[in-house]
């Protein structure tokens, strides 16, 4: 929410939404034949949001809100957006109250709340591994992450899951200590399996799991594909090329411990 904060114009607030299992129906934009756009579900869940704080005081109004393609445009003054933007960055509730401000009563109320974290996340998600499910399980997406070519094929890190991090300890001295190892051991993973990403790919192993263990008494690492261990023959050039760094991220380990499971995909190389 920072970041989409930093990063707009005083004017404008806007941000992608998350599907809502809540809401009732959703709001889905549909192109016509003629290349127009017609929204074709009404309420309660948007796909976007945008605030404009374009609403001139001599309007009329107090606030208007409108639906836009698949989500929701609301038009405030520039005072509300003032006042909207210092909530979200101390992380209060807002309220805003559309409609004309010489009515006697408003039309509706648009409330920004802060909730409890979801932790319903990543549903039907399973480790390449050993089948352990990923339900509920902190994630982190990797847009532009390691990626290594051979044999006319790609393997490609896509996504990092925390097993067990206990932030409250900071377990590494520096976050990006931490940000530093995961692409370090992503990094040692691939490079180790280019040799083999043919053969890899040739035998149905296409998704590929690294889970990282470091804990003050434990150090090591799994890695499968399609809920199995890697067979033996990859596993030299793993050992040689994970164990250092495995033991070097040990090293700057504070206190508690850091599971993470890297996620790898082996791909056609198209280029």
């Amino acid at each position: 929410m920072m970041k989409a904060i930093n990063k707009s114009n005083e004017h404008v607030l806007a941000g992608g939404a998350c599907f809502n299992e809540k809401a009732d129906s959703h709001l889905v934009c549909v192109q016509n034949d003629d290349g127009n756009y017609q929204t074709q579900a009404i309420m309660t869940g948007a796909s976007f949001f945008v605030f404009s704080g374009a609403l001139k005081s001599s309007s009329g109004y107090l606030a208007k809100s409108s639906i836009v393609e698949d989500g929701v445009m609301v038009q405030i003054t520039a005072e509300n957006m003032d006042s909207l933007r210092q909530a979200l960055r101390e992380m209060k509730d807002f309220t805003i109250t559309c409609g004309k401000a010489d009515a006697e009563e408003p039309q509706e109320q648009i409330h920004i709340q802060w909730v409890d974290d979801d932790k319903k996340v990543n549903k039907g998600a399973v480790s390449p591994i050993d089948g352990k499910s990923m339900e509920s399980i902190t994630n982190v997406k990797i847009f532009h992450g390691s990626e290594y070519k051979a044999n006319g094929k790609v393997i490609r890190w896509t996504e990092v899951f925390f097993l067990e991090n206990d932030d409250q300890h900071n377990c590494l001295s520096d976050p990006a200590d931490h940000s530093r190892l995961t692409e370090h051991v992503a990094k040692a993973f691939c490079l180790a399996l280019c040799p083999h990403l043919k053969l890899l790919k040739e035998d149905g192993m296409t998704k590929l799991g690294l889970r990282v263990t470091l804990d003050s008494d434990q150090v090591g690492y799994q890695a499968g594909s399609n809920g199995q261990p890697l067979p033996s023959q990859y596993m030299n050039d793993l050992d040689s090329a994970l164990v250092p760094v495995i033991h070097g991220g040990a090293c700057q380990l504070n206190e508690g411990p850091v599971v993470m499971e890297l996620i790898f995909y082996i791909l056609e190389n198209i280029a």
